[in-house]
């Protein structure tokens, strides 16, 4: 742990922000629920905090994946000199124990003053202008706690499957190129759910207008967890598509950008993923409550503008924080190719602008990916409350979430690779 400093430090800080949202959810929920006036925002407390242990889970699973991926090097060299697969398995859930209970103590701790905050947000806007007790009881931490833990060993389990199917020879292939872009579990899990989001489209318009919305949020989510899975399918292709574009203004940085992507579609995904969940959630909610009301009449004001941004805003703020640790993950491990790179003749600037290519056509594709699952949750809202295959959207709340995405994959991606753009070229590591 103490020389992959990088990796565990992100997966501190996804599990640290997962449980804090999640435990400070349910302190809200529990204190709202004392409450016979909280009634009419009870809904809304619950539906947030589903959002937050959603995106807790994608993301806390996406950062162990993407930790193990990027080690793949290191578990065939461990292989190489006598470790057993059990041992290695074995390694990775130990590691994961330890990020995880440490993690879940420190985001036990920090969900009172979130919870204090959501509590005070509410009030300060009128959404509950009684203000929101906050009562700090055992099942709201136990609740945080365990869902931590439970969702970091599982994402390692499923990250040891893949390690210790890692030959011993894996540490002599000079090819950075992945063999497989698409393991068969990841095609059929990504599969099932690609053809559940296609049915949820279809029953969204079918149901009732009460359930259109918690439909539509359900849809948005499943189809991220398709997208996630066969991503690395559309980020080889779009990726060769817009690295050409960019190879065309910019010849060698555009040209390093393209070929990066290609080679490592999978890895390229894992950054891109966050950026696909903050946009297709953050459009999701607050497009559907413009559509809803504009299919009823209803022009918000005071308080109720509110309703949107609570319900995304701390999930969304976890996944931009995400960008940058994925970010600065699929770039931190390049700091021997960048060293390579300046040996052969590139100039730091070069590779600079190739690694800013390279981040602006992740978190473009993430952002296409988003788009369009959030259009198709939406449409098919728009079809249940008006019967019209359209709906209600703001181009500055669209434009500002996408350009928050792209400046945070820029920091964490220049941030990452910074120290070996401009050290010494004799640096190993």
């Amino acid at each position: 742990m103490r020389t992959n400093r990088m990796g565990f430090a992100a997966a501190f800080a996804a599990v640290v922000l997962a449980v804090t949202l999640v435990c400070g959810s349910g302190l809200v929920v529990a204190g709202a629920a004392t409450r016979d006036e909280l009634n009419g925002v009870m809904g809304l407390l619950v539906l947030s905090a589903v959002v937050s242990g959603f995106a807790s889970v994608f993301v806390v699973a996406g950062m162990l994946g993407l930790h193990v991926l990027r080690q793949r090097r290191t578990w065939a060299l461990l292989r190489s000199v006598g470790m057993t697969p059990r041992q290695v398995g074995r390694l990775i859930v130990a590691e994961a124990l330890v990020v995880a209970v440490l993690a879940g103590l420190v985001g036990c701790l920090a969900a009172v003053p979130y919870a204090w905050m959501m509590a005070g947000f509410m009030r300060m806007t009128g959404l509950a202008p009684g203000g929101v007790p906050v009562e700090v009881g055992a099942v709201p931490f136990v609740l945080g706690f365990v869902v931590g833990v439970v969702v970091t060993l599982v994402a390692a389990f499923a990250a040891a499957r893949k390690a210790v199917g890692v030959g011993p020879l894996e540490v002599l292939r000079d090819s950075a190129a992945q063999r497989r872009l698409l393991p068969w579990p990841r095609a059929v899990a990504g599969g099932v759910a690609l053809v559940a989001g296609g049915v949820l489209v279809w029953l969204v318009p079918r149901v009732g207008p009460g359930d259109a919305a918690p439909t539509a949020l359900g849809t948005t989510m499943v189809l991220c967890v398709a997208a996630s899975a066969l991503g690395p399918v559309a980020m080889r292709g779009l990726g060769w598509s817009l690295g050409g574009l960019v190879a065309r203004l910019d010849p060698g940085a555009g040209m390093l950008a393209r070929s990066s992507l290609v080679t490592q579609p999978r890895r390229a995904m894992s950054a891109a993923s966050p950026v696909m969940l903050s946009v297709a959630l953050a459009c999701t909610f607050l497009f559907a409550v413009a559509t809803t009301d504009a299919a009823v009449g209803v022009v918000r004001s005071g308080p109720s503008v509110w309703v949107g941004p609570l319900l995304v805003g701390s999930a969304v703020a976890y996944t931009v924080i995400s960008v940058v640790n994925a970010a600065a993950m699929t770039m931190a491990e390049r700091g021997g190719e960048v060293r390579l790179l300046r040996t052969l003749g590139i100039k730091p600037a070069q590779l600079a602008r190739a690694v800013c290519w390279e981040m602006l056509i992740v978190t473009g594709i993430g952002a296409l990916l988003g788009t369009g699952i959030a259009a198709a949750s939406l449409t098919a809202l728009g079809m249940a409350v008006s019967g019209e295959a359209r709906f209600a959207y703001s181009l500055p709340q669209y434009g500002g979430l996408v350009l928050v995405c792209v400046v945070s994959g820029l920091v964490g991606g220049l941030a990452a690779v910074r120290r070996p753009l401009s050290g010494s070229l004799l640096h190993a590591g």
